[in-house]
């Protein structure tokens, strides 16, 4: 153990952690829910810090435009399309051998998220839809697993820690998804990518704070990279919340997860369609069926089909990325079109 501990020997230096605080590290189990800017930064910080087992679940791969801010992935990963679960696993490695790294290459749903966060000590928000995190605070909520909440747009961040039973929850704080265009994105907004470091590293600190026993911070907090402006936000546990308080899980439940269909995919022209199939498809039947008709190639992780101004990412599972629209209705006609699932 001696040995195992000497890479972490700044940890164990300061009072806050110790050797203590170290071992608890060690034994921590930690799923981290999205992989992008936020995720890659988190998985990179718990990753040197030595928590046992981090789960990386992402639906995506890595494209050219993500290493303005995404830390863990390079050039080569974005002309491979490697997927960013995988890519992640596959660096961090390198940096820490002796922990355990599961890339988990899905997309966050009702049907799976159960599976996912089982057994884990702690989540990390590193998604970029209020869908996909109103579903992990009811699956955390049910499970009484600790999360901690992350959010970036333009060079404007905002994170808050929610334990159940201790704290508010995010439906405390945002009772409902705002309406479609309310709320800005990372294609009309922008992302300085620096602010996704300062709010991915407070969420890694209060992860740790979590896991190793020690006070949290309980206030939301906001934070104005630009401008150095940083301002704490009380929210209030409601005894009336339909989430934590009534114990009603609407998304947990599938009522408004609309994306288990079809979503429209932050900062680029792209609809996700998910068939939620339950099996796996093959690639090699689905290219024979394509290859007359447009040009397609696939790996071991994914299928790739160009169709005069349409691009399709083919999963095993059978979701897909369709790019070249950000049409719904129409992306589903293309899907069946040419899918057929």
């Amino acid at each position: 153990m001696r040995g195992k501990m000497n890479r972490y020997e700044k940890h164990i230096l300061l009072k806050e952690i110790g050797k203590k605080g170290q071992e608890k590290l060690l034994s921590s189990r930690v799923a981290i829910i999205g992989c992008g800017g936020l995720g890659s930064v988190i998985a990179t910080n718990l990753a040197r810090a030595g928590v046992g087992e981090i789960r990386i679940v992402d639906r995506d791969y890595v494209e050219i435009d993500n290493l303005q801010r995404q830390i863990l992935f390079e050039e080569e990963d974005a002309e491979k399309r490697v997927p960013k679960a995988i890519s992640a696993v596959e660096k961090l490695r390198k940096v820490n051998s002796e922990i355990n790294l599961v890339p988990i290459v899905e997309d966050v749903s009702p049907l799976n998220i159960e599976k996912i966060i089982k057994g884990v000590d702690a989540v990390a928000d590193g998604t970029d839809n209020m869908e996909t995190r109103f579903l992990i605070n009811d699956a955390c909520i049910k499970y009484s697993i600790p999360w901690v909440y992350g959010a970036v747009i333009g060079v404007e961040g905002m994170t808050m820690n929610i334990l159940p039973g201790k704290t508010a929850c995010l439906r405390c704080f945002i009772k409902n998804i705002p309406s479609p265009g309310i709320l800005p994105t990372c294609e009309t907004a922008g992302i300085l990518n620096t602010a996704v470091n300062v709010i991915a590293s407070i969420q890694s600190t209060e992860l740790i704070k979590i896991l190793t026993g020690k006070k949290f911070r309980r206030e939301a907090i906001h934070f104005d990279v630009w401008h150095g402006i940083f301002t704490p936000i009380k929210v209030k546990k409601l005894s009336s919340c339909i989430s934590c308080g009534r114990k009603i899980f609407e998304f947990l439940d599938g009522k408004y997860t609309k994306y288990t269909d079809s979503t429209v995919l932050c900062g680029r022209k792209a609809v996700q369609i998910n068939p939620n199939l339950g099996k796996e498809i093959s690639f090699e039947v689905l290219y024979e069926k394509l290859k007359d008709i447009g040009n397609v190639e696939f790996n071991e992780y994914m299928l790739r089909f160009h169709k005069d101004k349409y691009e399709f990412i083919v999963f095993k599972n059978g979701r897909t990325i369709i790019k070249g629209t950000g049409d719904k209705n129409r992306a589903k006609s293309l899907y069946a079109r040419y899918i057929g699932f």
